[in-house]
Parts: C-alpha cells; structure tokens; sequence
C-alpha cells in the first residue's frame, strides 16, 4: 500500500511537471526531485529529462495559445467579449434608431483583437518557468490544482498586460475598429435625450483577454494534474512514459 500511495504521488508530480515545465539542470534532474534515480526513469540522462521538461511547457503553453489565439477562439467560445457596459446600453437605445449594426460590428473587431494578443503569452510563460525555484516548484506541487496558474499569474500577469496592449491597440486600428467606434459614438450621442458615452476599448478587451488566457491556463493544469498520460509527442512518451 505505502509503494503504491508513493508512486501515485510521483505520477501526480509528473503531471505537474507536463504543465511546468521546469528545468532540473540545477537539482540534478528529475530522478532526484522525485527521489529516484535517473536509472529508475528510464535510465534516461538529466539531459533528455530537461529536454522533455521543456517540450511538456512548450506544449503547455501551446494547447492555450493555439486554443485562444485561432480564429473564433474569443467570438464563438466561452471568452467571448461582449460590449462594455455603457455601449451594452447605449445599443439597447441605438437599436431603436436602426443603429445596432455598428455596435455588432465593433463586439467582433474586439474578440479579432483579443485573438491575435493571446499569443503573446506563451513566452513570458516559458521565461517564467524557466527561473522557476526548486522551492516554488514544491509550493505548486503541495498547493491547489491552480497553483501553477496563480505563480504565473503573479510572475508575469503585469508584464503580459504591458505586452498585449499594443497589440490589441494596432488590431483594433487594423480592424476598422477604432473608426467603428469613434463613428458609433458620435452618432448616438447625437441622439436626442441620450447621456453622452466614451468608453476604454482596449482597456476592456485587455481585461477580458489576460482573464482568458489564465482561466484557460488553470483548466488545462487541472486536467493535467488529474491526467498525467496527457503527452502528445515522442519525447513526452519516453521521458514522462513509465
């Protein structure tokens, strides 16, 4: 009984490490974080263990990006971006002047904008995760099933906003969005009777996008964690297969 709670525990750490991705160089390989041998893992070389460590992040980060970044992977999906408030209302108004259609039109060139920002996640994640302590590593083994998600989320959640604003900024200008915007405006504060609106855009869409990614991120450490067969690649197999 205690061999078999022992190596479910080194299966749980090693669906840990698919999603981490934590280079051993330092500890001196995966063998001895798990209190093994590097015979007992395969007889694979700390080499080959650190190569597949950082495949696992590599692939990690990939599934969000790929995931949030395709095409409808805001608008037709769970992270749709609706209107802000104040133009959620103000087309609830407009529509009854015939002027919803703009505001439709500008709801999708923000979820376009989120879509091409998400990938700029993925190599803040693998920096992070490469300066990743062995003492963080332990804290996020022995933590919640998001723990890995939240050290992220404080180690580059800052840094990956100042990244995605730009991007969001140039795509929403690429789009035609900021002239959709500025044009819907103007017209229904022209309206008789409305409050005048204005709105932060980019703001909100940069809201709703760094939420996207780090949601997505901890459902895919869960489903990680619960599964550690999760490997879709040769090396994956034979470093993580046992």
């Amino acid at each position: 009984m205690r061999q078999q709670i022992q190596k479910q525990g080194r299966n749980l750490l090693l669906g840990a490490f698919l999603v981490l991705g934590v280079g051993c160089e330092s500890t001196g390989g995966l063998g001895d974080l798990l209190g093994t041998s590097t015979a007992g893992t395969a007889g694979l070389s700390n080499q080959t263990i650190a190569d597949g460590l950082r495949e696992a992040l590599t692939v990690g980060s990939d599934r969000v990006v790929s995931s949030l970044g395709a095409e409808d992977g805001f608008l037709k999906s769970a992270f749709h971006i609706p209107l802000p408030q104040k133009l959620q209302d103000a087309r609830g108004i407009a529509s009854n002047f015939g002027l919803a259609g703009p505001f439709d039109e500008l709801e999708l060139k923000m979820n376009r904008a989120a879509e091409k920002a998400a990938p700029q996640a993925r190599d803040l994640f693998v920096s992070s995760i490469k300066q990743m302590s062995f003492q963080d590593v332990l804290a996020i083994y022995n933590g919640p099933e998001d723990s890995a998600t939240q050290f992220l989320k404080a180690s580059t959640g800052e840094q990956l906003m100042t990244q995605m604003r730009p991007v969001i900024d140039n795509t929403l200008a690429e789009v035609g969005a900021v002239q959709t915007f500025n044009g819907l405006i103007d017209k229904y504060n022209a309206l008789p009777l409305v409050t005048p609106v204005n709105a932060d855009m980019s703001g909100h869409v940069l809201e709703y996008a760094q939420s996207a990614v780090f949601t997505q991120l901890a459902t895919e450490e869960a489903a990680i964690r619960q599964n550690p067969l999760k490997r879709s690649t040769e090396l994956l197999r034979k470093v993580f297969g046992n």
